[in-house]
């Protein structure tokens, strides 16, 4: 036997894949050996003799089964043939274990990704909207298919199903890529590597929208009116004017915690932001708006935002939203937009993009770069409310250079 190595997990996951199948035996275990597939997935086998002829078997594939765990079974198996029974791997113990041993289905490697790489390292937020895609659009299309046999076709195919909906296709796309990531770094492969690099993602609409001087005043006459009538909660409406007020995410604000707020020193100490735990800076309006709700609220709730039943937060602030923007006037206007139109007014104010990303609480000023347009045209403003200044000034008779005539612009030939 050639191709000789010591088989463990670190050399396993280090082995290069190759253009035609290759078995590499072990040195230490003589008839334990890898099998290597042209498209990366590696399998564990055991060769030996029983009962007078040669027998090759398959112990499990790389990522489902460990070294050690192969190593040990292989060993078994040799023992048992050798003392004349019939080896027979425990993968093989029943034909549903060897199926999915031999062909994982994307179901049990799209769960293997959730548990351990998701819930692990991934915000609650993330694992409900991995989880949701999962549920709604993935599994029910592909869920049951072995992996290796999902090709772009049927990607692409899930993907058209979901086109009136490009950011959600988009976004199923990505996580199915995840998916065939983690999965060729646990040695299981499709056979053709990763198909979702070749499906061309969808255009998204751009959503950004920032609310006009106008707007924002329609916007807080809706919410008194509402709120006066009974048709919007109090402590909705807080929740509204302080998401205006400070640039926060809306399940920031809405998981906000009593714990966080430092009233006296004006900040709120974000631990779960998206971004990391951040501070945000209070104006005196969000304070007072803050110090109400304190002086309101029921003090074994800890949530700022506190919901009528029990110690929990408001669950959500949507369904209110529907109704203030329909009073408004503002019917296109959704929740993230006031956090846009915090920057646009920031923008509009004379700050800089590095210090909007410090008050949004972007972690890459890239993320901020978005707003760069705005930035222009906060330039061109200035450039001509500068210039018409200049303007007035040349246009004064009586200059000390004694000027005859007004102002006028010279004309180039």
């Amino acid at each position: 036997m050639g191709n000789k190595i010591v088989i463990s997990r670190k050399i396993v996951e280090g082995l290069p894949a190759s253009d035609r199948e290759v078995v590499f035996w072990d040195r230490e275990l003589s008839g334990f050996g890898i099998r290597m597939y042209p498209s990366g997935s590696k399998v564990y086998i055991v060769q030996t003799r029983a009962n007078g002829r040669s027998m090759r078997m398959t112990i499990g594939r790389h990522g489902m089964v460990s070294a050690d765990q192969a190593r040990r079974e292989a060993a078994q198996l040799i023992s048992t043939a050798k003392a004349g029974g019939n080896p027979v791997p425990s993968t093989r113990s029943n034909a549903k274990a060897l199926k999915s041993a031999a062909a994982p289905t994307l179901a049990e490697l799209a769960e293997r990704y959730m548990s351990e790489h998701v819930e692990v390292r991934c915000r609650s937020a993330t694992v409900a909207k991995y989880r949701n895609l999962l549920d709604r659009y993935i599994l029910p299309e592909l869920g049951n298919l072995c992996f290796e046999s999902i090709g772009m076709e049927r990607i692409a195919a899930l993907q058209y199903k979901l086109h009136e909906m490009p950011t959600t296709a988009n976004r199923t796309v990505n996580l199915l890529s995840q998916i065939h990531k983690a999965a060729e770094g646990w040695g299981i492969a499709s056979e053709c590597g990763n198909p979702c690099r070749f499906i061309r993602k969808y255009p998204e609409r751009n959503r950004e929208r920032f609310l006009s001087e106008e707007e924002f005043y329609r916007l807080g006459k809706a919410l008194n009116e509402l709120e006066a009538e009974g048709r919007i909660c109090s402590r909705a409406v807080a929740a509204y004017h302080l998401l205006m007020l400070t640039g926060c995410r809306r399940n920031e604000i809405l998981t906000l915690r009593w714990e966080d707020v430092d009233l006296e020193a004006g900040e709120l100490r974000l631990r779960n932001a998206k971004s990391g735990p951040r501070q945000v800076a209070l104006s005196p309006s969000a304070v007072s708006i803050l110090e109400k709700l304190h002086l309101a609220s029921n003090r074994a709730n800890p949530w700022v935002i506190a919901s009528r039943r029990g110690n929990k937060h408001l669950a959500g602030l949507n369904r209110g939203w529907l109704i203030v923007r329909e009073r408004a006037g503002l019917p296109d206007v959704r929740i993230h937009d006031l956090r846009h139109s915090f920057a646009s007014r920031a923008l509009a104010l004379g700050e800089s993009l590095p210090m909007i990303g410090s008050l949004l609480g972007h972690r890459e000023l890239q993320t901020t770069a978005r707003y760069a347009h705005l930035a222009q045209d906060s330039v061109k403003i200035s450039a001509a409310r500068v210039a018409e200044s200049l303007r007035v000034d040349l246009s004064r008779r009586g200059n000390k250079d004694n000027l005859e005539d007004d102002f006028h612009i010279p004309h180039v030939a």
